[in-house]
């Protein structure tokens, strides 16, 4: 039967769109992508997806060739585009030149897409005979194609899968067919999922777009900051915008000339930088650059555009950035300046070249012109900071319908390298490499695979986790925006012309408060639904709801707030434990001990460890924690016995306040799906981000979430480990998933013959944010840790930034008694200024942001390092980060033993437990130096940051500042605007105090006021357990009252928050008339009857069952009428 069919095989380009061939490539090169990765060989499974690719491009080109007709020397008689595009106010209309029309009476033909052929990697032919020929070349490639996928129908081992796949009614078990390694498997109904384990894999072209419609073969890239630019002149002069959009359409079809092509940086500027003349005064500036095509097998030349300017934009920034271009290599500019001929002579249209993957080539050193500091801002920006899209359908609809959407901006190759991966994968980088973006944009490709397939199959449920609310929700709104902006592809004309600009106003609630009615997402995991996925949660959520399926209420009423608002304190944070914990151990343990590296100890080693599963009761007893060894775990190895004292009385005052930490939580929920399974249906895909925020311990409860063992993907920095209880490696995290893949193995039962395979690692070490001078500065303390904690972080290649830049300022040399500081915050003349919205003052904690404050006031923004994790703005001044060290000088002298020439020793070596501190100092540190974008500045007057500021100054990595030399201009003035939006921004991370500045600043009193209620519910909580209990009543009900006014001046959802943000406030202070008004207020009616029932106010009771129809539970109504009875 094969032989038949590949005897019938189409011989002619016209029979083949319509023939069996073409429908079996069609459905097997679909089907065979759906196999489940572990059945195939790497190479087998490569040459699916190429062969797919093959076929999905080779159709349009034979049909393109079907309609072209070639006259006379075998030259296109047609033109390659007929057609021209023009505007009204509200959308596009095609119009056709009157001379075109003439032209296309006598004989009309269809017009040749280019870049058909281009993506296909052939040339367009130009006579019938090259022609026939590349007909007969593509068919030879099909039936090649149809071959493999016939050889691939015979191969025993892909038997099982194949019958699955082709045969679904078959009744097989999924177990027999394609046996999953999670210990959980068995536990899912046969009816949750289908018979066979498929799973969409990523597909190289689901983020690949092409031009929009009518565009021709030069891809265009267009950054974002042009893009704004177009919208600008869409909304205000439609003229200029249409002058725009014409010129890039005529460069998107090889049509060069004079007014268009005009290099704008000197000959001997590297890479050339060019101009198309829009009007008198405005330039579109673009570059011909060569980029890797989607299969990544070859490159091909694209136009990228810049920007807009004006004409006195056009300076020397433009040198510098061919200059830059230029370090790529001589391969690199010989394919950015090669220019194919002509098509045709006639049109003198040139299409993009195409070229061999290029090889890497070493970086040339070119000389840097001086520039100025905006420039040298700007062009950071340029090479780093913009993103570029391509001008696709979806991205002119988005222009068509005065949208400002986000787009699917394009990634570099070692990006799309993650994306594309088919096994399991750890991304490691340190901050602002990309990590993240990498995450969500394999997201986007699986799910765009799914929509793209032709095959019936299940959605893909992929979730992504992290410990960070802010995160999670920032990611989703990103997934959420990039699939809007591509379905606006699919939009008519009418319906583009019809869609508003969308009025987003932010509200000010925190998240976390918002009742399980108004989430997303339901209660249960059990209960997620296809309408769910892809999910966006934080690790407590997801934990709260596997427990909602598998505890007791009791149990989750220990680890959860379940409608209990003083539950609330019941969770041991590192600010519990050293508020409320530690000033109660004994003082001769606790003596010259750091308490968050206690804290830390106990989470991430002795409860949070993959050791500590081995243990009867999740702990690492006393034996097995002294034995433990040194080099892996360097942090108090000679005081472990002190350790485990501490731990004992730590044990015993939390049981007896029944409190819990994070790890008791993990535990439990673990210790009860070892006994019963996993409930529900288990992911396809499993993303955790910032991983070395959570425990190992809680890698294993993920790891049980997701039934794919090869669509697990987990990246973070152990560098910026400077959240208390987090003590791992990414080499840790690695072998202890290994050893649980090898023990799934052990005892599962792979009849379909397919092996594991090893997650693939990649490092990321481009830094996107911040520019050379800050990243060479931020690496150096890398190396320390590197080189004296190198158990304490994980060996990754050093990061680099793009361009280079000013490095950070270290300001020295002031007198500690009579430093002036008004000199570089308040300027020389004593005179006030303020920072800006996108500046920042880093301090060590609150009580050193409130001494800073008492001495300068109300300047700028005042975080604290934990605070700014996760934020980044253009500058930082690191205030007296080793003034309030907890480690002393004779500590930080270790640093330097690595300065040479100093003569320094150190007795690291002989007591390294005694420098641990350090280790985790330098983390703090390198956190603060990366928060910065463009200037870093670093301001301390204490003899423990000469170490630091030696070392640095011995690389040649800062810049000293002392009294005479002049001090750098420090302060920059934002608009409302920055100070509003960055306001929500903090308000969203929770730094309420700093929020209250910003919207001061924009002169936003309401949120001013919503702000301030906030921060006095958190000095409410902050009292428990420190102050009395009638302090703490009294911050609670001041918070209360802060809430009332909020909801009192607010409508619709926000007011209904506030209402119960009171009410859970008045709980908390004793006060349960105030709490059921409140209640009432915010339309919680059944806890409105709770609250009167238990102030003893029947009659408000009564009123709220007659006015609201509330049904109360059996045991309520039973309570009140008993109550009613003895009045």
């Amino acid at each position: 039967m094969i032989s038949q069919i590949m005897t019938d095989f189409p011989t002619k380009s016209q029979e083949y769109p319509a023939s069996i061939a073409r429908k079996m490539l069609d459905n097997l090169s679909m089907y065979f992508l759906t196999l489940p990765v572990e059945s195939l060989a790497t190479d087998v499974s490569r040459d699916i997806s190429r062969h797919r690719g093959f076929i999905e491009r080779a159709l349009p080109v034979l049909c393109a060739l079907n309609t072209m007709k070639f006259t006379g020397a075998g030259s296109f008689e047609d033109e390659i585009d007929l057609f021209d595009v023009d505007f009204d106010d509200e959308f596009f209309k095609k119009k056709v030149p009157q001379k075109m029309r003439k032209r296309n009476r006598p004989k009309a033909h269809a017009a040749i897409d280019t870049s058909l052929f281009v993506r296909l990697g052939v040339v367009v032919p130009l006579t019938s005979k090259a022609a026939a020929s590349l007909s007969i070349h593509i068919l030879a490639g099909l039936k090649n194609a149809l071959s493999f996928y016939l050889s691939l129908l015979r191969m025993t081992e892909l038997a099982g899968d194949i019958k699955a796949l082709l045969l679904p009614n078959v009744k097989e078990s999924a177990k027999d067919v394609a046996p999953e390694v999670s210990l959980t498997e068995d536990v899912e109904s046969p009816t949750d999922r289908p018979n066979t384990y498929q799973v969409v894999q990523p597909m190289e072209s689901a983020l690949y777009f092409d031009n929009a419609d009518e565009f021709g073969a030069w891809q265009i890239l267009i950054s974002t900051e042009a893009y704004k630019k177009l919208l600008e002149f869409r909304r205000a002069n439609k003229e200029i915008f249409k002058i725009i959009f014409k010129q890039i359409k005529q460069l998107s079809k090889g049509h060069f000339s004079d007014d268009n092509n005009k290099q704008l940086n000197g000959p001997d500027a590297g890479i050339p930088i060019y101009y198309a003349k829009m009007t008198s005064g405005l330039r579109l500036v673009y570059q011909i650059d060569c980029v890797p095509d989607q299969d990544g097998k070859s490159e091909t030349q694209v136009i990228k555009v810049y920007g807009i300017y004006t004409h006195d934009r056009i300076g020397r920034i433009w040198d510098a950035l061919g200059n830059h271009l230029a370090r790529k290599g001589t391969g690199y500019r010989k394919r950015c300046i090669f220019q194919n001929k002509p098509v045709l002579s006639t049109d003198r249209a040139i299409l993009p070249a195409s070229f061999p993957p290029a090889k890497p080539e070493p970086e040339c050193s070119r000389s840097l012109l001086s520039l100025s500091n905006k420039d040298m801002d700007y062009l950071h920006s340029l090479l780093v900071l913009e993103k570029y899209v391509t001008f696709s359908q979806a991205f002119l609809h988005s222009l068509i319908a005065n949208q400002d959407v986000q787009h699917v901006f394009i990634l570099t190759p070692e990006e799309q390298r993650i994306v594309e991966c088919t096994t399991s994968c750890y991304v490691l980088g340190r901050s602002g490499t990309g990590k993240t973006t990498t995450m969500l944009f394999k997201i986007l490709d699986i799910q765009r695979a799914w929509e793209m397939s032709d095959v019936d199959m299940p959605k893909p449920r992929q979730i992504f986790v992290t410990k960070s609310r802010v995160l999670a929700t920032k990611v989703e709104e990103y997934f959420t925006k990039l699939l809007e902006s591509l379905a606006l592809a699919g939009y008519t004309l009418q319906e583009l012309a019809r869609m508003k600009a969308k009025d987003v106003q932010e509200g000010l609630v925190d998240l976390d408060d918002l009742p399980e009615s108004q989430k997303n997402i339901p209660m249960k995991y059990s209960e997620l639904e296809d309408r769910h996925f892809p999910l966006f949660v934080t690790f407590d959520q997801l934990v709260k709801m596997i427990a909602a399926d598998i505890l007791s209420k009791d149990d989750r009423g220990l680890f959860f707030n379940i409608n209990n608002a003083e539950a609330h304190d019941s969770l041991v944070t590192y600010d519990v434990f050293a508020n409320q914990y530690w000033p109660h151990f004994p003082q001769k343990l606790t003596k010259k001990l750091n308490p968050w590296l206690v804290f830390s100890e106990f989470m991430g080693v002795v409860k949070g460890s993959g050791h500590a599963l081995n243990c009867p009761e999740g702990v690492l007893d006393r034996p097995n924690y002294l034995g433990l060894p040194h080099r892996s775990n360097p942090n108090f190895a000679s005081q472990r016995k002190i350790l485990y004292d501490i731990f004992e009385h730590y044990t015993k005052i939390k049981r007896q306040r029944r409190h819990h930490d994070v790890a008791d939580r993990t535990h439990a929920i673990l210790k009860v799906l070892q006994g019963r399974g996993f409930p529900g249906q288990q992911v396809d895909y499993l993303y955790v981000d910032e991983a070395q925020d959570n425990l190992l311990i809680d890698a294993l409860l993920l790891r049980q979430l997701c039934r794919n063992p090869d669509g697990l993907f987990w990246t973070g920095d152990t560098a910026q480990t400077i959240s208390a209880g987090s003590s791992f490696r990414f080499d840790d995290l690695k072998a202890f998933l290994y050893h649980e893949e090898q023990r799934n193995i052990n005892i599962s039962v792979n009849s379909a013959g397919a092996c594991l395979h090893q997650p693939t690692t990649f490092q990321l070490a481009i830094n996107y944010r911040s520019h050379g001078g800050i990243v060479n500065c931020a690496h150096s303390v890398i190396e320390l840790i590197t080189k004296f904690w190198p158990d304490t972080i994980d060996n990754l290649q050093p990061e680099k930034g793009v361009v280079d830049g000013l490095k950070p300022v270290f300001f020295t040399g002031w007198d500690k008694d009579t430093v002036r500081y008004e000199q570089f915050l308040f300027g020389a003349s004593g005179s006030r200024i303020e920072f800006g919205a996108q500046q920042c003052i880093l301090v060590r904690d609150d009580a050193a942001r409130q001494k800073l404050r008492d001495q300068v006031g109300e300047i700028g923004l005042i975080m604290t390092l934990n605070e700014s994790k996760g934020l980044e703005f253009n500058d930082v001044l690191l205030y007296n980060f080793f003034e309030d060290s907890v480690v002393d000088l004779s500590r930080w002298r270790i640093v330097l033993d690595v300065v040479d020439s100093q003569g320094h020793t150190s007795k690291f070596d002989r007591d390294k437990a005694r420098y641990a501190g350090v280790c985790s100092e330098l983390k703090f540190l390198y956190v603060g130096i990366t928060r910065a974008r463009k200037n870093m500045w670093i301001v301390d007057k204490s003899d423990k940051s000469d170490p630091m500021r030696i070392f640095w100054t011995s690389r040649n990595q800062v810049q000293n500042c002392t009294p005479g030399t002049n001090v750098p201009h420090l302060a920059v003035s934002s608009t409302a605007e920055e100070w509003t939006s960055f306001g929500h921004s903090l308000f969203s991370h929770k730094s309420y105090s700093q929020a209250i500045h910003c919207f001061k600043r924009a002169n936003l009193r309401r949120e001013v006021k919503v702000c301030e209620a906030y921060r006095l519910r958190e000095v409410a909580r902050s009292s428990v357990g420190v102050a009395s209990l009638g302090d703490q009543k009294k911050a609670f009900n001041v918070a209360a009252g802060a809430f009332t006014d909020c909801g009192a001046t607010e409508t619709g959802n926000q007011k209904l928050q506030y209402y119960r943000n009171s009410a859970d406030c008045y709980i908390r202070a004793g006060d349960d008339l105030k709490a059921a008004e409140a209640y009432f207020n915010a339309q919680e009616f059944e806890q409105a009857t709770k609250r009167y029932r238990k102030a003893r106010r029947f009659d408000k009771t009564v009123h709220v069952l007659d006015d609201h129809g509330v049904n109360i539970f059996e045991e309520m109504a039973k309570l009140f009428s008993n109550e009613k009875r003895r009045q």
